[in-house]
């Protein structure tokens, strides 16, 4: 009736002898666990059953390697869960026949079950934490070649664990300095870690060890673990926090440089951002940060956290208040690469969206830290610089008194020269600078004209990149909009003459076209740059462009025949105006001199019969006359000088 059980048999069986293998507790137990699966009555205590059976094969597991004969305390223990796995098995039968006599009986000794079973997963855990077993009772694994299955590298990591729970000082020592050669070196290890028992929780628990050595190695596993994304919930899960935070406190430099490591990994998530602050780490990591004794390699990291975790307002304001801001514009002028980037990113990300923390950033003397930085007189890395220019940009181009500041500090000098001479990532960066400062304020353009940035633009016309091209483009249609920089641009024949010739170029394409026809556009506001360009020779391509339907072609031809023939139609005029106005003034003096008569002809606009006096008197066709608008001021110019003229008594060819 039922499942046959012959593991319970054997137990009775084998009762007599005084002794029982580890291998024969591992088998009962997890005969035990899959004789249990079919039962359907009190499923709730038979899973409790089944979990406090998993975690004592587990240990089981973990000190299989050690031979229990020679080992007293863990013999009678190993007889003890076997003796209990018996009981198990009969309640188990009962349950399997439904042969048990009461409900009520049956719950209340499942539940003596799931307290004897956790007792002895309790016992075998303080024979781990005493370290009861030492190297003389292990069994060396070998460790697993590159090409190995995944099942020889988890008995090797289940090695290493049982090493860890019950080894003494040195074999738990030698065990984490293994473990953490594997998981360098082939990260399949790292999820054969989080995979197998409770070893997570071993090495939280050993951040806690008063032995430098375990923690500091043990730190290190960590540390590799938590670059992994897939893995970090199980650490946060484990309740990693905490220990890591209390390891930045500690003695050992190793450790806390490794455990501010991991927690920069584990806070790019936000989410993890309260533990930190709930244990007392932005206090711990602000002290990292400000003390001179701390190294570069301590600061760079805590940077780091301290960064991740600005985006929570609340700790933002903490931090304020602490003044890390003062903290970290000190560190921005520190000569170790790693932490100037760690510190200006921080004042960036604590910035940024703040009015309010920008002006305290500006007020503590961060533009003049970033500017010298950025400064090409100073030894500073690539990546520094790289960084300095981004923030600088972001936290300053958007405010007109900001960029002020930053003139003063000599920055478009800087930026001009890394435009020169950068190498390529910084002329890049220096580039698009530029182009965005290009479209702020009037004076700052016109401090750029004058700091010379436009012929710098020009040269960036023909770059093979199309996004340098435009920004270049952009940026020096931006700067000659304003008058003084035309005038400036136009003097050097060079810079109309090369745009000229890139747009005759056939590989120029017809994005790189518009860019240019809309710079001689904004030229062509300027006499001479519009002179330049209709005598340049190369007006009729314009012409073809404008046929072709390019963009603006159309506009530009029309602008600038619309101007020669203002030109020719001006200079007539003017010919013609000069003529009028000799014999307008002679008339007018001629007048002035015999009497005042003709004030009254000026005054009601001259009529019919001055028309044909000043026609007869110039010989000028009436038809043209009456086509042009003589300016009363000339003819007030005029009696002056009659009046001046009667009252020297100046006669000549006027008597």
């Amino acid at each position: 009736m039922g499942q046959e059980n012959p593991k319970q048999d054997q137990i009775f069986q084998e009762s007599s002898p005084p002794k029982r293998s580890l291998r024969q507790a591992i088998e009962v137990i997890s005969s035990l666990i899959s004789y249990s699966l079919p039962i359907k009555v009190f499923a709730v205590k038979w899973q409790l059953i089944r979990n406090k059976l998993e975690e004592l094969n587990s240990s089981l597991i973990a000190i299989e390697d050690c031979d229990s004969s020679q080992n007293p305390i863990l013999s009678g223990m190993v007889s003890a869960v076997l003796a209990s796995a018996n009981d198990c098995y009969d309640l188990a039968r009962r349950c399997v026949d439904l042969s048990y006599s009461g409900k009520l009986l049956m719950q209340s000794d499942l539940d003596v079950m799931v307290a004897k079973f956790d007792r002895h997963v309790k016992n075998l855990s303080g024979i781990f934490t005493a370290g009861i077993l030492s190297q003389g009772f292990a069994i060396v694994v070998s460790r697993p070649g590159v090409n190995a299955c995944k099942d020889d590298m988890r008995f090797y990591v289940r090695d290493l664990l049982t090493r860890m729970k019950i080894g003494d000082l040195e074999m738990k020592r030698q065990a984490l300095v293994n473990l953490y050669d594997v998981v360098v070196e082939d990260e399949k290890y790292v999820k054969i870690i989080v995979e197998v028992g409770d070893l997570v929780n071993i090495l939280v628990s050993l951040l806690d060890s008063m032995e430098m050595e375990l923690q500091q190695d043990a730190v290190k596993v960590v540390a590799v673990i938590s670059g992994f994304d897939s893995y970090k919930s199980i650490l946060i899960g484990a309740g990693i926090i905490g220990p890591l935070i209390r390891v930045l406190e500690s003695r050992s430099e190793i450790s806390k440089e490794g455990a501010a490591r991991s927690l920069q990994k584990l806070t790019q998530n936000s989410d993890n951002a309260w533990s930190v602050s709930a244990y007392g780490g932005v206090t711990a990591l602000l002290k990292i940060c400000a003390s001179a004794d701390s190294t570069a390699e301590l600061i760079s990291p805590a940077c780091g956290v301290l960064r991740n975790l600005v985006g929570v307002d609340e700790i933002k304001r903490f931090m304020m208040e602490e003044g890390a801001v003062s903290t970290f514009i000190k560190l921005a002028r520190s000569k170790d690469e790693g932490v100037q980037i760690s510190s200006i990113e921080f004042l960036q990300n604590i910035a940024s969206g703040d009015e309010s923390v920008r002006q305290s950033v500006v007020k503590e003397g961060g533009i003049r830290a970033l500017v010298r930085v950025f400064d090409p007189k100073i030894a500073c890395s690539s990546k520094s610089r790289e960084m300095a220019l981004r923030v600088i940009e972001n936290l300053c181009f958007s405010s007109a008194s900001y960029i002020s500041v930053l003139m003063s500090y000599g920055f478009m000098d800087q930026l001009l020269f890394f435009l020169r001479n950068g190498d390529v990532l910084v002329q890049e960066l220096a580039l698009k600078a530029a182009f965005r400062l290009s479209g702020t304020s009037e004076e700052t353009k016109k401090a750029m004209g004058d700091a010379g940035f436009m012929s710098e633009f020009v040269k960036f016309l023909d770059a093979k990149s199309f996004e340098v091209r435009e920004m270049a483009a952009v940026a020096l249609n931006s700067l000659v909009s304003v008058p003084k920089n035309r005038k400036i641009f136009v003097q050097d024949d060079r810079n109309v003459g090369f745009l000229l010739q890139l747009l005759d170029q056939e590989e120029t394409n017809s994005g790189s076209k518009k860019f240019l026809i809309s710079i001689l556009l904004t030229l062509t506001s300027c006499n001479s740059g519009r002179k330049k360009i209709a005598n340049s020779g190369y007006l009729k391509n314009i012409e073809k462009l404008a046929e072709a339907e390019v963009s603006d072609a159309k506009r530009l031809v029309r602008k600038l025949s619309t101007n020669r023939f203002r030109i020719r139609d001006l200079a007539i005029v003017g010919l013609l105006l000069s003529v009028i106005i000799q014999n307008i003034k002679f008339h007018v003096l001629h007048t002035l001199y015999h009497g005042m008569d003709f004030l009254v002809a000026v005054k009601n606009g001259f009529d019919s019969s001055n028309e044909q006096t000043l026609s007869s008197t110039s010989q000028i066709q009436p038809a043209i006359i009456r086509g042009i608008n003589i300016d009363v001021s000339l003819c007030g110019e005029a009696m002056n000088d009659g009046l001046a003229m009667r009252k020297n008594g100046v006669g000549g060819i006027y008597n």
